[in-house]
């Protein structure tokens, strides 16, 4: 499937975005083992953003490596320039 740099850059995003809500979600139920731990809530809502953030981290590591195969580039380089590109976007 052919991708273009804007759709790997907003994959990219996407996945950034998906992966700070895990991060925040950490930060604000704090360690899944204290006491008491999670309510069933916190618990559906940690690994419905999980799921979604690996997820999206796939298909973006997917449409990197397909984008790299079809121009002809290292995945190394590629991978730096949509780093780079979602950076200036934020």
């Amino acid at each position: 499937m052919a991708h273009t740099f804007e759709e790997l850059t907003e994959k990219q995003r996407a996945a950034d975005q998906a992966h700070r809500m895990v991060e925040e979600l950490r930060e604000q139920y704090g360690p899944q083992t204290q006491v008491g731990g999670w309510s069933a809530t916190q618990t559906q809502t940690y690994d419905t953003a999980l799921r979604a953030w690996r997820d999206l981290a796939r298909d973006a590591r997917t449409a990197l490596t397909e984008y790299a195969k079809e121009q002809g580039a290292s995945l190394g380089g590629v991978e730096a320039e949509v780093a780079e590109a979602v950076r200036k976007a934020e």
